[in-house]
């Protein structure tokens, strides 16, 4: 029996037949030609707020909130990896789509293993800001102890309409070589945790510079 291996997509743009669905869709048939099943998460056109710190999660073992980040983390817990496409807003990602990821990542710690998950961003935009945007969103995976799978270029592409995207070749074909990279790593990992298992990681230890004041 062929092993499963599923990816979750969360889109983070307001328009669920944009740019980054374009993109998605060109990643999304890499995946599944290289064996992984896909599951698509539309955020970006939903109402999702922003962190209160309410510590509500800590001990429930969910947000606060109900919606799309709660119905997302027992997905990722049973996902091998996560990629986040997102649209260029001055220089940055969406909104939502930040509230949503700063929630999911934090509502989830010690709830859900994203130990050797792998993690990757996808940015669309029209001409600039890409880089900074694409950096934004690898933090969170950076601090998870997820693997960031590169490409053959940032994973972007370039339009104001998924038309545009069509026409970007080097961007379709970033994303292809993407979701061939996403696909041999996560093979590549489940092999390794199968015969030695995972890299053990060491918590306990939470640095605070403050001293009293005398």
């Amino acid at each position: 029996m062929a092993e499963k291996y599923k990816v979750l997509l969360v889109n983070g743009s307001p328009q669920p037949k944009g740019c980054v669905a374009r993109a998605f869709d060109e990643l999304e048939k890499t995946l599944n030609e290289c064996g992984v099943d896909t599951e698509r998460i539309e955020v970006g056109n939903k109402d999702i707020r922003g962190c209160i710190s309410c510590q509500y999660c800590r001990t429930h073992g969910r947000c606060v909130f109900n919606d799309a980040v709660n119905e997302t983390a027992p997905k990722l817990a049973e996902a091998d990896g996560l990629i986040v496409g997102t649209p260029v807003y001055y220089a940055g990602a969406n909104g939502q789509l930040h509230s949503f990821m700063d929630r999911l990542f934090y509502s989830t710690s010690g709830v859900v293993d994203t130990n050797q998950k792998i993690g990757a961003t996808v940015v669309s935009s029209r001409r600039a800001g890409s880089t900074s945007a694409f950096d934004s969103i690898n933090h969170y995976f950076t601090i998870a102890s997820m693997p960031v799978v590169s490409s053959t270029y940032w994973n972007e592409v370039h339009g104001f309409t998924a038309g545009d995207v069509d026409e970007d070749l080097e961007g379709l074909q970033t994303m292809r070589n993407l979701g061939r990279n996403t696909a041999f790593l996560i093979k590549a990992i489940r092999a390794q945790k199968d015969k030695e298992g995972l890299p053990q990681q060491e918590k306990g230890v939470f640095t605070n510079f403050h001293t009293e004041v005398r």
